[in-house]
């Protein structure tokens, strides 16, 4: 039996993950391999540097600061989130990342972006600090819009969401038989077609496989929750997800929603905490 984590993103609703994996750090809860996505990447690497409280720490810290992300971001370099602060600054000076437990940890981490020249995923086995710093973690969160490309080798990527949200089939598919996933919309959500694939097939006109993957992205979402309810009706996966909608928007400003999202993730990390004991060690 090979246990995974499987971490979907959401942009700072991320919040409501950060506070489960934190309680699974405190309470020595261990997987065999994980895999993040854009958000579920960005904050699942602390899982393994085993850093409790670090996600929300340098996010209620910097959430206002206009150097970190918003609109003075995007206008001054284009991304929502900055390249050199948010992804450079912050992790090596302000609120270190520990790139030494990380690479000490012998769990496998995988994260995942698209590629823009085909629309496809790219799955990624994230090694530390010498692959490319945090550009593959940058890669897998940067939101079409409001981000730039990031080039890694050669190859284009943006946000993994577009092409892979919740990658349970890709990590079956690598032997992970016993798989926890952790959603960010609450049940019965449904994704709807994107209302801006007007400024998408503008913006993006030379890419055509990239603009078919977002103007199908709310088609493939809700086949992948179809799929994921089949696992969980059979047992074979176990699934933590929010009750409600978290109060904590995608590109939140305010640390107090911050706060709460995270808070509801706490909380639901300790109410699903036995079940997923038992889930693992059955």
């Amino acid at each position: 039996m090979k246990t995974g984590l499987i971490l979907e993103g959401g942009a700072m609703r991320g919040m409501f993950t950060a506070g489960i994996l934190d309680v699974f750090m405190e309470e020595g809860i261990r997987f065999d391999g994980t895999i993040g996505v854009s958000a579920g990447a960005a904050f699942g690497v602390n899982y393994k540097s085993g850093q409790i409280g670090r996600a929300i720490r340098y996010n209620v810290r910097f959430c206002r600061d206009s150097r970190y992300s918003g609109l003075r971001c995007l206008l001054r370099d284009g991304n929502i989130f900055s390249r050199d602060f948010a992804y450079d600054e912050v992790p090596l000076k302000h609120d270190p990342f520990d790139f030494e437990a990380y690479s000490a940890n012998p769990m496998p981490f995988y994260l995942v972006c698209t590629d823009v020249e085909t629309g496809k995923p790219v799955y990624h086995r994230y090694l530390g600090w010498d692959d490319h710093g945090f550009e593959w973690i940058r890669a897998s969160s940067s939101m079409p819009v409001v981000s730039q490309m990031v080039e890694i080798d050669g190859r284009k990527m943006l946000d993994g969401g577009i092409s892979d949200s919740i990658p349970l089939p890709f990590f079956e598919s690598l032997g992970y038989n016993r798989n926890v996933v952790i959603l960010t919309q609450p049940p019965m959500y449904e994704k709807k077609e994107n209302g801006l694939l007007f400024l998408i097939r503008i913006m993006y006109r030379k890419y055509p496989q990239l603009v078919k993957a977002m103007e199908e992205r709310h088609l493939a979402y809700n086949a992948a929750l179809r799929y994921i309810e089949e696992k969980e009706k059979s047992g074979e996966i176990l699934v933590i997800r929010p009750d409600a909608p978290l109060p904590a928007s995608r590109v939140e400003k305010n640390p107090a929603r911050l706060l709460a999202a995270y808070e509801v993730g706490r909380a639901k990390g300790w109410e699903q905490l036995e079940s997923v004991r038992l889930f693992l060690g059955a």
